[in-house]
């Protein structure tokens, strides 16, 4: 029986093309021979993350190219073998050209390259029944890698929000509207329903939100993980555009580490990626633990529970040490909040994410304590402590958004403190916690500097000295 991707067998040749073309636009058609070289390898690189290659991989290549140019026939042992060699992705020596040309030029064609990319790798993956997490990673591993090349070249950013009839984007809430051949804005993954008409321009931006997980100090395997969920949730949306079978995904995620190690901060930007991608329809993020769930007395809990649920709809659910939950023993009434909330996730799946978060170890128990929570929480995100050039940035930063500076001699200060306060950290350590209550006293203690000076000038006002900092 003919799978649903060979009853459409010219869609991912349209796409290729529409893609390509789109590019050469820009760019010129110079780099034509070289780009369906590198498509070609990176298709065998991601694939390599797939775990099982089909006669749809070997179809799919043969249908990439333009009619006009020769076309490789591979035959699946063949297509097998080439994937078994496939190594690590690396950017090509024309993209190098290409960046540096954009930077002499104050043009953007890099960056359009990457979109491009971007949206094929994504058909291409969708190629056979199964997309695994493997692939997202990878082609978040090809869009690092070369946004690094145009970021240390200087490539000008390119505008949020391009003409889809010359460029192929992928970041932009509308773009489904603007480019019917794109995944990145259907109605949801999964079972998720459709965003109520009138929505759309609500919702958050997706190009922001990234930039604004970007930002943040440190987690570089958080930021990775996050990257790499968006991507197989543009995958899934995709495959269902094209009746292809998409497994059955939770979308709900456990956040594991310490406290001040920016579980919340994370939990409120993936809340405003899941609306910007479609998933949810509203994408507020509401925090709570367990004296917002639980009540003192039978049956009241239950009612507490769904009220805070129902506010959640539309968006994501944060419960900061979700253990709590399952300390208390049989009769306590934690139990009953987490059988609401078991019925609440199952009856609200298209459009209500819960991210549980708390300690490792206590987590680990919480989740073992019943079955339902195993089974609907199966994506771990770990938040480790911050270090101490971490701590530090965080300091400078909040410095920086005050308008304080510190002097060299504050921030070397600083920065052994922070250093330090890490080397020697306990189980009550803060991290970014402990930076911001340090801040507000240096803040203190500068004023009192400050307040007794005859006539304070700017400089006195914004500067930060190391007695500012000490006890």
């Amino acid at each position: 029986m003919p799978t649903p991707w060979r009853r459409s067998p010219e869609e991912l040749h349209k796409t290729y093309m529409a893609n390509t073309e789109a590019f050469y636009k820009a760019a010129g058609r110079g780099l034509a021979p070289e780009l369906d070289k590198f498509i070609e390898k990176c298709a065998m690189q991601l694939w390599s993350r797939s775990g099982k290659i089909t006669q749809e991989h070997a179809d799919s290549i043969n249908q990439l190219y333009s009619r006009g140019r020769p076309q490789p026939r591979w035959l699946l042992w063949e297509l097998t073998g080439e994937i078994c060699r496939a190594g690590d992705f690396l950017p090509p020596l024309f993209f190098w050209a290409l960046a540096e040309k954009d930077a002499k030029n104050g043009s953007v064609s890099s960056r359009l390259f990457i979109r491009m990319l971007t949206n094929i790798l994504l058909y291409l993956a969708a190629v056979d029944d199964d997309v695994t997490f493997s692939e997202a990673e990878y082609i978040t591993e090809c869009t690092e890698k070369l946004t690094a090349i145009c970021d240390s070249a200087g490539v000008k950013k390119s505008k949020p929000a391009l003409n889809a009839a010359d460029f192929v984007t992928s970041g932009e809430p509308s773009f489904k509207d603007k480019h019917p051949l794109s995944p990145l804005q259907s109605p949801g993954a999964g079972d998720s329903a459709p965003v109520p008409t009138g929505e759309a321009e609500d919702r958050p931006n997706l190009d922001s939100l990234m930039a604004e997980l970007e930002e943040l100090v440190g987690l570089d395997e958080v930021k990775r993980d996050v990257k790499s969920l968006i991507n197989l949730i543009k995958v899934r949306q995709l495959r269902k555009e094209q009746g292809l079978p998409v497994p059955p995904m939770s979308l709900h995620l456990v956040f594991m580490g310490n406290p001040g190690t920016g579980k919340t901060t994370v939990a409120r930007i993936l809340s405003g990626l899941y609306a910007a991608i479609g998933v949810l329809s509203r994408g507020q993020l509401v925090e709570v633990d367990r004296s917002g769930l639980v009540a003192g007395y039978v049956g009241q809990t239950a009612i507490k529970t769904r009220e805070v649920i129902n506010s959640a709809i539309g968006g994501v659910l944060f419960i900061d040490e979700a253990y709590s939950l399952a300390a208390g023993g049989e009769n306590d009434f934690g139990r009953e909040a987490i059988e609401t909330l078991l019925k609440a996730m199952e009856d609200n799946r298209a459009n209500l994410v819960v991210i549980v978060a708390g300690y490792e170890k206590p987590m680990e128990k919480f989740l073992n304590s019943n079955p339902g929570l195993e089974s609907r929480f199966n994506k771990y995100f770990y938040f480790p402590d911050y270090n101490g050039r971490e701590l530090l940035a965080i300091l400078k930063s909040l410095c920086e958004k005050n308008s304080y500076h510190l002097t060299p001699e504050a921030e070397e200060y600083a920065g052994e403190y922070f250093d330090s306060l890490y080397e020697n950290r306990n189980e009550n350590f803060g991290n970014g916690r402990d930076v911001r209550n340090w801040f507000e006293d240096m803040v203190s203690r500068q004023a009192n500097r400050v307040a007794t000076m005859e006539s304070p000038t700017r400089e006195d006002l914004i500067t930060v000295l190391p007695e500012d900092l000490k006890p």
